[in-house]
């Protein structure tokens, strides 16, 4: 029998597709919702069509990098979710923390429009200048097949994630 082949422990380089543009101005913790922020994709590697139809779905899952984070800041065992000790020490990968390992964070979106090579979304939880990585159309089909399961700490945690931002700071 062979070893296995550690190649997957080879660092991946990744070139964003685009930037984000306009959107919140501070990176608070809550009141992300009613927003909303421009994708403007990379005119040198992509053209309109690359956006082509995306505005036939309702939403899109936008994959990006927390830029503004520092290097070496990264968090990889357990923590209490935003520093909350009544909240219970989940490992990295049990929470929606932006310090990860990689820095790269996810959000389904409310597709506003599409014109050119700039989509407009609603509720995205990055700040101008994010580096957009990826953009997948949402689809019922890739959604979890049973029950969702998470544990109450999650549902506090997220109560006001998306709540409109005139209740909260800005």
């Amino acid at each position: 029998m062979t070893a296995p082949s550690q190649d997957w422990k080879n660092p991946v380089t990744l070139s964003p597709i685009g930037v984000v543009r306009g959107g919140r101005p501070t990176g608070d913790d809550d009141y992300w919702g009613g927003f909303e922020s421009t994708i403007e994709l990379d005119s040198e590697r992509f053209g309109a069509d690359a956006l082509a139809a995306l505005d036939t779905y309702s939403h899109v899952l936008v994959l990006f990098h927390f830029h503004l984070l520092t290097p070496g800041s990264e968090e990889t065992g357990g923590r209490h979710p935003r520093g909350r000790k009544d909240w219970p020490l989940v490992g990295i990968f049990a929470q929606r923390a932006k310090k990860r390992p990689n820095f790269v964070g996810a959000t389904t979106c409310r597709v506003v429009s599409v014109d050119g090579t700039t989509l407009t979304v609603e509720g995205l939880d990055a700040m101008d200048g994010t580096p957009i990585l990826d953009l997948k159309p949402h689809m019922q089909e890739f959604e979890p097949r049973g029950e969702v399961i998470q544990p109450e700490w999650s549902h506090n945690v997220m109560a006001d994630y998306f709540a409109p931002h005139t209740e909260g700071p800005q």
